[in-house]
């Protein structure tokens, strides 16, 4: 193995390592995130709330697209990843109303 192959193996381990750890960032945060959305279910399934608020949620979506662009990400793909939380929410929403 050369110098630049080890050194390239070296450099690939670290942003694996990175790539690990941001993995389990998103895990702990899309679990925090589901906590209040089930806390927000639980609140309108109480008061006989809709499971969805299309409002809420075409804000939302806005906002991701706002934030994506600063943040040098996709705005389709965040667009994407949002509207697949949302639709989990609603359907945890839903099923916490029956």
């Amino acid at each position: 193995m050369t110098d630049a192959t080890a050194r390239a193996a070296e450099l690939l381990k670290e942003h694996r390592c990175s790539i690990d750890r941001l993995d389990a960032i998103l895990v702990y945060t899309l679990a925090e995130r589901f906590k209040r959305t089930q806390a927000v279910g639980r609140l309108k399934a109480e008061h006989d709330l809709p499971p969805s608020d299309p409002n809420r949620e075409a804000l939302q979506i806005e906002r991701l697209e706002w934030l994506s662009k600063e943040a040098d990400l996709d705005p389709e793909f965040a667009k994407k990843f949002l509207n697949f939380i949302i639709s989990e929410v609603i359907r945890h929403h839903e099923k916490l109303q029956k």
